[in-house]
């Protein structure tokens, strides 16, 4: 805790409510960060008191992600069939509701707590009357001095009550890690807040102080929207004679408008990311740049490169804009480290997807794919990318139409004219080998010779072949093809074209 010399203690403790999000993971990421920094510990904790939303899909999702970052937990609840790790078992909060309990009765002894009765009607009827008046939403006070027979009446009359916390009068002030000294009057915390519900399952400002006690938790390394939960916490501390953690807020992470990133609005599930092909290497590079910096021009680094040089002070206070397109262009150069096996593992079940949507029409060998990655590992944004990049290679035919197949400064006819005679060309040339050194200068000296930009002709023969008028480079897509099947997509482009 503050002021001890013992090694760092942290946590994440999501919420199984909804999928593991970028927010979650940069600070699951951070935290586990700073304990692999400084020798501490890493937690992880579920806050499943909101049984309503709670799922096991949910949980799954969370603690797969983290797994499949590399964020490795030393202490946690059981999953999958594994025991809890740690001597502060249970790390789920819904097998601790008896410390709750136990410390809502200590603030009700020390009339630091009180039971409210006030009804949904009441507390909106109270809502509507400030917002009229301006003011900001609090409550009123209505129950907190009820007297103790005033309350066993009501109790008596079956109505059971919300446990609030009273915040009292004065300033709370701490000073946070990366945002230095905070001060916050408690006049702004919107009166006594309720700490459990009328059932006594406890809300998060309430369980989370518990807990990280419990836990002995030294530092809370949290996003910036808690800063102005953390008044509450550290009264919440003091009232149960708590010692109080060190807190660390972390910026936001903004869209590129720089608006707030948000679930409704933003791609924001970790598992939407890797279903699209990023890399476990760049996702968690990126994250840790969003908002720390190595203070050096380097950018890609490793998990252990980026846990020898973290330092938690240096985090920026500013919003972090998340860019996909750097992040693209980070996981292409993290694609390009990948030795040829790797790559190919990670490929494959992209390849398999491809397949099972219809959108190829057989599975590549490994060798097959081997060959390719002197072409496609330099262009891959990510391993999803593969069927954009080379899917037509795995097709029987490729659509093309008439149209499509003529050059913007050509006409129909010159494109017949210009396929067929690559065709002979291609055909010649290819009898021998079919290398891309082989094919490219005859095809440049047929464009000369007949007054053609080489482009044009190349992009008609790209689009005959593919069906596409982006690719890897020409002559390797026609090495690629092979010469038999090169040549029976360039008939059947002639016959559109002879059709059309």
């Amino acid at each position: 805790m503050t002021g001890t010399s013992a090694a760092p203690r942290v946590r994440i403790a999501p919420s199984p409510t909804g999928p593991l999000h970028i927010g979650t993971a940069r600070t699951a990421l951070f935290n586990y960060l700073f304990a692999r920094h400084t020798g501490g510990t890493f937690i992880l904790r579920l806050e499943d008191t909101d049984q309503v939303r709670s799922s096991i899909a949910y949980e799954k999702d969370i603690l797969d992600g983290l797994h499949w970052l590399g964020l490795g937990w030393d202490e946690g609840p059981e999953v999958a069939g594994e025991a809890a790790r740690g001597p502060h078992a249970p790390y789920r909060q819904m097998e601790r509701l008896p410390s709750y309990a136990a410390a809502a009765e200590r603030l009700i002894a020390a009339d630091q707590a009180y039971p409210c009765f006030c009804t949904p009607e009441q507390l909106e009827a109270d809502r509507k009357a400030q917002e009229a008046a301006r003011q900001p939403p609090r409550y009123v006070g209505r129950c907190a001095t009820l007297t103790p027979e005033e309350r066993a009446a009501r109790e008596a009359g079956g109505r059971r009550g919300a446990l609030r916390f009273r915040v009292g009068e004065g300033i709370v002030a701490f000073d946070d890690i990366i945002r230095g000294h905070v001060e916050i009057d408690v006049s702004n915390l919107g009166g006594d807040f309720v700490i459990a519900r009328a059932d006594g399952t406890p809300l998060y400002h309430f369980s989370v102080v518990v807990d990280d006690a419990a836990m002995e938790i030294s530092h809370v390394i949290r996003g910036e929207d808690h800063l102005s939960n953390t008044p509450k916490h550290i009264l919440l501390f003091r009232a149960l004679g708590y010692p109080e953690p060190r807190f660390a807020h972390l910026p936001l992470i903004l869209n590129a408008d720089r608006s707030k990133m948000s679930k409704r609005k933003s791609q924001t599930a970790v598992l939407d990311y890797i279903a699209q092909g990023f890399i476990r290497e760049a996702l968690v590079n990126y994250l840790a740049l969003l908002g720390w910096a190595t203070g050096t021009e380097e950018e890609m680094l490793s998990l252990d490169e980026i846990v020898e040089r973290f330092d938690l002070e240096a985090v920026h206070k500013g919003g972090a804009v998340f860019d996909r397109e750097r992040l693209e262009w980070l996981n292409g150069q993290w694609i390009r480290r990948l030795d040829a096996d790797e790559l190919i593992d990670r490929l494959r079940p992209f390849v398999e997807a491809e397949l099972r949507a219809g959108r190829i029409d057989w599975m590549p060998s490994d060798d097959e794919l081997r060959s390719l990655l002197p072409v496609i590992q330099e262009r891959l944004p990510t391993l999803g990318a593969i069927g954009d990049l080379v899917g037509f290679l795995w097709v029987d035919q490729v659509a093309v139409d008439a149209a499509g197949l003529v050059p913007k400064r050509w006409d129909a006819a010159t494109t017949r004219d210009g396929l067929t005679a690559a065709r002979a060309t291609i055909e010649t040339v290819g009898e021998v080998t079919f290398e891309a050194d082989e094919l490219e200068p005859p095809l440049r000296a047929l464009a000369e010779a007949r007054g053609w930009k080489a482009g044009d002709l190349f992009m008609a023969i790209r689009v005959a072949v593919t069906g596409r008028t982006a690719t890897p480079p020409l002559f390797d897509t026609l090495v690629a093809l092979g010469r038999e099947r090169t040549l029976q997509r360039l008939d059947r482009a002639l016959e559109v074209l002879a059709s059309a």
